[in-house]
């Protein structure tokens, strides 16, 4: 598979700017070899991901016998490493580069995946394993977007991240049951292969060619082609994609956190595990089916149906049965897709600075969205049932989503952090 960049062609980013006219969806560039690559191996590196990641809590307390507090606090580090260490994603990318920065995270992740092999008997390299790989996910996701993006028209977008969306969301899927017979019986066996699959992966990252936002072999500085050109006009309507991304997740994370306390009594693991089955299926079939029609929508009205689909979803839930449980989740799934993809979006557009900030910018916020919803989450789902029905708990979130998009369309657009525009109008190209 060739790997040469076709950002010139007709229909390209570079086309656009050129023309100033997006291709409509008969005239659509085919991925290029790079692109294809990168969402080819994200899926490679999440089904890696995930084959480990979600047991390390029975790796760290049934094998290595760390205690449960402990493990909390060593799995909330990593939490908060992989999230808030996106920051960094931008200073990193515009010193060395969107394809070097790809490797370099791909580099930690190996070497993390690797040590877990002797940390297996080692508390002490298993945490630093974890860390390790914390690390380069905070570095890999925002530079891969970027990558993924750089040259694309602000039309071509939508189609790229949600595609991006969907390869990461199928290797969550798949990653745990196809790990599941070796996580307790061989990990050494597990993890192995993880880190053969990972390295494998970082030698096609190699094969990229470096884009126009990567420095130069001399190290003379990167080209500006990483941001976007300042432009005059109408500020966009809506508030500040930062915060809406905060308050987006916080309230998904409801849904994620607390879905199998309720469900499973009230049915069973197996239909649980149908629903959460059902739920990454649609999202990556609905994700780029979407995708256009979600980019088509103006923010504040992406707000309303996103934030209505999570009200709806909730209530479904609290309506108990198997049949309220499974709508809820689909309800939740359309949600997230548009509340999540246009933050993204709208981030990008408003944005002038490198997409590996903009992007490590929203890991950030989704950071803190998750940390917020875990701590209050606990606390009112445990006040719920002490109360004698968590009902109440999907009650209150639902009335939670349903005036989250009247507070934020009241207040007036607000200027991103670190590098917005607010000023910008749609239409803008990354600069070539």
């Amino acid at each position: 598979m060739s790997l040469r960049r076709t950002d010139g062609a007709p229909g390209s980013g570079a086309d656009r700017g050129r023309t100033g006219r997006a291709p409509g969806r008969r005239g659509r560039p085919p991925l290029t070899g790079p692109q294809r690559f990168l969402l080819g191996g994200s899926f490679l590196i999440t089904l890696g991901s995930f084959a480990v990641l979600p047991y390390m809590s029975v790796l760290l307390h049934q094998r290595l016998g760390l205690g449960l507090g402990t493990v909390g606090f060593v799995l909330a580090v990593a939490s908060l490493i992989q999230f808030a260490g996106g920051v960094v994603a931008g200073p990193v990318t515009g010193r060395i580069g969107l394809r070097r920065a790809m490797l370099l995270a791909l580099g930690l992740r190996t070497a993390g995946f690797a040590a877990f092999v002797p940390g297996l008997t080692s508390p002490v390299l298993a945490v630093g394993a974890l860390l390790l790989v914390s690390a380069g996910a905070a570095l890999y996701l925002p530079a891969n977007k970027a990558y993924l993006v750089e040259g694309a028209s602000e039309a071509q977008r939508p189609r790229l991240l949600s595609a991006s969306g969907s390869a990461f969301n199928a290797g969550m899927a798949l990653g745990p049951p196809a790990a599941a017979p070796l996580v307790m019986g061989s990990p050494g066996v597990l993890f192995a292969g993880v880190t053969v699959l990972f390295a494998l992966v970082g030698a096609g990252h190699a094969l990229l060619p470096a884009g126009p936002a990567d420095r130069p072999p001399d190290g003379s500085s990167a080209a500006p082609a990483a941001g976007r050109a300042p432009e005059a006009g109408a500020p966009r309507p809506g508030p500040s994609p930062f915060v809406v991304t905060v308050l987006s997740v916080y309230a998904f994370m409801f849904f994620q956190h607390y879905l199998a306390l309720y469900a499973v009594p009230r049915t069973s693991a197996a239909f649980y595990g149908a629903v959460l089955t059902g739920y990454a299926a649609l999202l990556v079939v609905a994700q780029p089916l979407l995708a256009e029609r979600v980019a088509a929508l103006s923010y504040p009205a992406a707000l309303r149906w996103g934030f209505g689909a999570m009200a709806a979803g909730m209530a479904a839930i609290g309506a108990g049965g198997h049949g309220g449980i499974a709508a809820g989740g689909a309800l939740l799934c359309l949600g997230e897709i548009v509340l999540f993809l246009k933050n993204d979006l709208e981030a990008l557009a408003r944005s002038s600075a490198a997409p590996a900030s903009v992007f490590g910018r929203q890991r950030l916020a989704a950071g803190i969205g998750a940390f917020v919803s875990g701590v209050l989450g606990g606390q009112l789902y445990g006040a719920a049932e002490s109360g004698g029905s968590a009902r109440v708990f999907w009650a209150a979130v639902c009335l939670q989503c349903l005036l989250l998009p009247v507070f934020l369309l009241r207040r007036r657009p607000a200027r991103d952090p670190e590098g917005s525009r607010a000023g910008a109008r749609p239409g803008g190209v990354f600069r070539k």
